[in-house]
């Protein structure tokens, strides 16, 4: 079963990309191998001007793998999660993630990379690592840039969820509907007025001046906060324990090491 499906409309200028595991939309292994082979696929294309990003179903992704956050496993997750980031990057076509229900964990880092995040009142938003003892590399370079420290923090450290109300007042999404129908009509409202009237070139050089800063800073800390993970993080008894603990369905002993 393809877990990465996409659509072209309005000749063949926006694509949509649904994320579609038939449950909880997990960007495991698979389903980000498929994701960069799409990512690579729209390198060629120069008549793009927008990428969508949603889920299937009810939820927009539940986030990364847990199994695959195991020791044995975490460093070719992270560098497979991570390449996406550097990609879309390298792409510099603006990306709009369309969100309804649970976007959790490396679900709300993909939708932080975006341009924008659209979204209607199911949505709830979420980076839970530090509950399983780990934490998020990209979301600790993303959400800083994005909501300001204060609230960035309080996010990551705690793990909290918020939800679409408490996510437009503190700016981490761009336009909020009542209801799914309602959040489909206002994106395509959206992209009809403010994306296909202009050049998909002149588009993507104003992605790249825009995000000038924040490019540099994905690829100067992205890959030290992935060592961090890798060589300290997944060294120590708790993080570990947070892992098995959420696959066993079981509470965390913490060592406190």
């Amino acid at each position: 079963m393809q877990k990465i499906k996409t659509s072209y409309t309005n000749g063949n200028s926006i694509v949509t990309i649904i994320l579609d595991d038939g449950k909880g939309n997990i960007l495991d292994q698979i389903m980000m191998t498929e994701l960069q082979n799409v990512l690579n696929d729209f390198a060629h294309n120069e008549d793009l001007k927008l990428i969508v990003i949603e889920g299937a179903g009810k939820h927009f992704s539940f986030g990364a793998s847990v199994e695959e956050h195991k020791k044995d496993l975490a460093a070719m997750m992270l560098k497979s999660f991570h390449q996406l980031f550097y990609s879309i990057i390298d792409l510099s076509i603006p990306v709009l993630a369309k969100v309804s229900g649970q976007c959790l964990g490396g679900g709300l880092e993909l939708a932080l990379m975006c341009n924008f995040i659209f979204a209607d009142k199911s949505a709830k938003f979420a980076q839970p690592e530090t509950i399983l003892g780990v934490f998020p590399p990209p979301a600790s370079i993303l959400l800083p840039e994005k909501i300001g420290y204060a609230k960035a923090e309080e996010l990551i450290i705690t793990g909290k969820t918020i939800n679409a109300e408490e996510a437009k007042n503190i700016g981490l999404i761009n336009e909020i509907f009542d209801d799914k129908n309602l959040l489909d009509a206002g994106i395509n409202e959206w992209i009809e007025k403010n994306i296909l009237p202009k050049s998909a070139s002149s588009i993507r050089y104003s992605v790249k001046a825009t995000r000038i800063k924040l490019n540099q800073l994905i690829k100067e800390f992205l890959p030290q906060l992935e060592s961090i993970y890798i060589n300290q993080l997944m060294e120590t008894h708790d993080a570990n324990e947070g892992i098995l603990s959420f696959i066993e369905k079981r509470k965390p002993v913490w060592k406190n090491k």
